[in-house]
């Protein structure tokens, strides 16, 4: 008897890489003051998040390529090898260093997971069924969220942060386990076409020099080496157009390009990826090094935000179905917008459960925009274009988290060296002592008051500057065509 996919344990394989993709996300967040505090590295701390994010995005559209052509299964488990093994590195570090280039594994292999777990849900489900999917894994999502925050905070206060990226290894174990026996997969028609090596890696070029450029630009400002790292973008750029235009099976396809509906929703939600950046980062931050709670503290406090999404999944799922995606994707920017102007007018001795409050506001947004825009790239393009549609949208929301934390970051340390200017603190570790719970009682009360306001400062700024970012992505779902969508 010929053996078939159990297409209810595969899916269950997929949440499961959702849940160990997340955790890791939420657990890094919590632990990163007390890791900056320890390793002296607020100056880089950006680093942590964007190599995983750079090596992230040069790779993914390798993978759908390639899984094109051998097969998801092959494609996906080798991703979870790498990423395993990079989790394993990152928990072994014993310096900023180490950590940055241990996270850059754990990248390569991520850049397979979460766009090939989508495309696992497109192949598996049709279109009616797929967005109801979307929000059950965003469900899996959700709760790795809220247990990521307690379990992390618990790790750091209680062990070391070392111990947090140790988790992923058995999941990651058990989800080869899972998917080796219960995945099964007809040969491929395309497997004769020859990889697009040379657009691969003129595509790669594009990215890394691209997204280099914005972190170099965050770390040292506008140098010569960031203006040849952008002037380089544009040469390989032109070079992978020119590449692309000729080959005979493209890594992309530039003919999506002439979609205006995906290329709409894919820049939409570019910028919102970029925004919650801003969330997934500094709301830790703020919770520690404004309000001094702990590492536990810091983390749960957004742990709505990841309910709710979830919740918010099921409702784009159910309204994509009877309404105009584009009206979804509105309603989602709008109440991302209303949370991050809430955010803003909250004072520095805002209460712990304000952060609840405005966590779910932002909850219930992304779920919505985040649903529609992955949901509506798939369905703007051909059935055998939705492992690359998948690939592009993933790559998007890269793109915009790895520019973004680079924008931040140039934002909150130019805010902060303002406010520092008018100080005179001779300390200059002093903030990277600040944002960790263990080292903040050391500083003298009145100088930590006065620090946690320059802190404040520099965070409200950052969601101020959030702000645009939002109503860019507001006026982009406008231009969407109202033939894109369902009514």
């Amino acid at each position: 008897m010929e053996k078939k996919t159990n297409v209810k344990l595969v899916t269950v394989g997929v949440f499961i890489a959702t849940f160990m993709t997340a955790i890791e996300g939420t657990i890094v967040t919590t632990a990163m003051p007390t890791i900056v505090g320890l390793l002296h590295g607020m100056e880089i701390m950006n680093w942590v998040f964007s190599i995983y994010l750079l090596t992230n995005a040069m790779i993914t559209p390798i993978y759908v390529k390639l899984a094109d052509k051998v097969g998801r299964k092959p494609v996906f488990v080798m991703g979870i090898v790498i990423f395993v093994i990079g989790s394993t590195l990152c928990g072994l570090s014993n310096s900023m260093l180490t950590l940055i280039i241990s996270r850059g594994i754990q990248g390569v292999g991520a850049g397979a997971i979460m766009p090939v777990c989508l495309t696992i849900i497109a192949d598996l489900y049709d279109l009616e069924k797929r967005a109801k999917v979307l929000g059950l894994n965003s469900a899996a999502w959700g709760i790795s969220s809220v247990f990521g925050p307690l379990l992390g905070g618990f790790i750091v206060d209680a062990f070391s942060w070392h111990w947090i990226f140790f988790i992923n290894v058995p999941i990651g174990i058990g989800l080869i386990f899972l998917m080796q026996h219960y995945f099964v997969e007809e040969r491929r028609s395309t497997q004769h076409k020859k990889m697009d090596l040379a657009g691969s890696l003129a595509l790669m070029l594009v990215l890394l020099s691209l997204l280099l450029g914005f972190q170099l630009l965050g770390d040292d400002g506008l140098t010569l080496k960031v203006w040849l790292l952008f002037a380089a973008t544009l040469g390989f750029l032109v070079l992978f157009i020119k590449v692309e235009q000729t080959a005979a099976d493209p890594v992309i396809n530039l003919k999506l390009f002439n979609n205006r509906a995906f290329v709409l929703f894919n820049a939409v939600a570019a910028l919102i990826s970029g925004f919650l950046m801003g969330i997934d980062v500094y709301i830790p931050m703020w919770m520690q090094g404004v309000l001094g709670k702990s590492a536990a503290i810091g983390g749960l406090v957004l742990a709505p935000l990841s309910i709710v999404w979830m919740l918010g999944s099921f409702l784009a799922g159910r309204w994509l179905a009877k309404m105009a995606a584009k009206k979804v994707l509105l309603l989602g920017l709008v109440i991302i917008l209303a949370g991050t102007g809430l955010i803003l007018v909250l004072p520095q001795s805002a209460s712990f459960w304000a952060f609840f409050l405005v966590a779910s506001i932002w909850g219930i947004g992304y779920g919505l925009a985040m649903t529609t825009t992955t949901v509506e790239s798939q369905n703007s393009v051909a059935p055998a274009e939705i492992g690359v549609a998948t690939s592009f949208n993933t790559l998007s929301r890269t793109i915009g988290q790895t520019i973004m934390v680079s924008v931040f970051g140039i934002i909150l340390n130019t805010e902060i060296a303002r406010h520092l200017k008018t100080m005179t603190v001779k300390d200059p570790d002093i903030m990277n002592k600040l944002i960790n719970p263990q080292t903040a009682q050391l500083i003298e009360t009145n100088l930590r008051q006065a620090l946690r306001g320059v802190l404040f400062s520099g965070l409200h700024t950052v969601y101020l500057s959030g702000v645009g970012l939002l109503v860019a992505g507001i006026i982009l779902a406008y231009g969407i065509s109202q033939k894109s969508d369902r009514l």
